[in-house]
């Protein structure tokens, strides 16, 4: 059967039109839904073989019962929590994603939050645009003779670490669905020696029951050292009012936050206007950018080209 069955498939988000293009030269047909709503894209999924997405809406059970045709959805990016996963495979539908076209941007874009906070940048760059003129009120710390602690240890978290090998730092790391990982990079531990000697701590996981507000007080407490956070991974990992409070106790000297709690589902917005989010958006213990460290222009090429690879390489005959 030619290209496997695949003979149609909806664009419901924007991704680099590499994807496009290639799926063009094959003779499939490529429907724009970016633009559409949810309920009219229901009413004409079940014409679709496949259909690619970020995250504009869920793929729930509804609507892959509706989707009768479906073979496969492809979401550009690494996170699957916008999709209904056990019954997706149930009705024997592939799930592709993309991880392996944002890991370097990710790590990179880790590695400048920290640096930033460590050495004050976004706070000094707005005093001398200011005409403020202070030298020791910005002194810095190195990153240098720290260990780095990484919670999940997939492209994400393997990529950080591999961006850490010339800074001076010891890695360790902890993944709760991996063992055998430990290199010349890192260090594979468990939750206890995290706690014990981490001094900044990073988060590469996704979203799902047991990562929801992972960091909560009950986390923060047991580490013996003030730690600094990074969260390139997912808002809801993070309590945002446990995370405060973390601060305010000393428990954390200062956090870089890609991702906040406060987003809405598709990333898009913020949902807020509570004393946490105003306390956070206050505080110079902290680094923000809007869900943007996988975001980069050579990304947005490679999540297509990944994903293209792994759909070819699944229905599409070798040429």
């Amino acid at each position: 059967m030619k290209n496997g069955g695949i003979e149609r498939v909806a664009f419901i988000d924007e991704v680099h039109p590499y994807l496009k293009q290639q799926l063009i030269k094959r003779a499939i047909v490529c429907d724009d839904f970016t633009k559409i709503d949810s309920d009219s894209i229901f009413n004409d999924i079940n014409k679709y073989d496949g259909i690619v997405i970020r995250s504009r809406f869920p793929v729930d059970k509804r609507l892959l019962d509706k989707a009768s045709n479906l073979k496969f959805i492809a979401r550009s990016g690494a996170g699957m929590e916008n999709i209904d996963i056990d019954y997706a495979k149930l009705k024997g539908v592939e799930l592709f994603n993309s991880p392996e076209g944002n890991r370097t941007a990710v790590a990179e874009h880790a590695i400048g939050m920290l640096l930033s906070l460590f050495n004050h940048l976004s706070r000094a760059d707005k005093q001398v645009r200011d005409g403020i003129w202070l030298r020791e009120q910005n002194r810095g710390i190195e990153l240098e003779g720290k260990t780095v602690g990484i919670i999940g240890y997939g492209n994400m978290g393997s990529a950080f670490a591999e961006r850490l090998q010339s800074f001076g730092v010891e890695v360790i790391a902890y993944d709760k669905y991996k063992k055998g990982y430990g290199s010349k990079l890192v260090i594979e531990t468990d939750w206890d020696q995290i706690y014990e000697q981490t001094d900044v701590l990073s988060l590469h996981v996704p979203l799902a029951e047991d990562t929801l507000y992972l960091m909560d007080k009950k986390r923060f407490d047991q580490f013996k050292k003030p730690i600094y956070l990074i969260n390139t991974a997912r808002g809801k990992n993070v309590k945002t009012k446990d995370l405060i409070k973390a601060m305010e106790d000393g428990k954390v000297a200062g956090a870089c936050l890609d991702v906040l709690e406060y987003e809405n589902t598709a990333f898009e917005k913020m949902e807020s206007s509570d004393q946490d989010y105003k306390t956070l958006m206050e505080s110079d213990k902290v680094i923000l950018s809007p869900h943007v460290a996988g975001w980069t222009t050579e990304s947005y090429y490679k999540l297509s080209a990944y994903l293209f690879q792994k759909i070819a390489d699944r229905f599409f005959d070798k040429e």
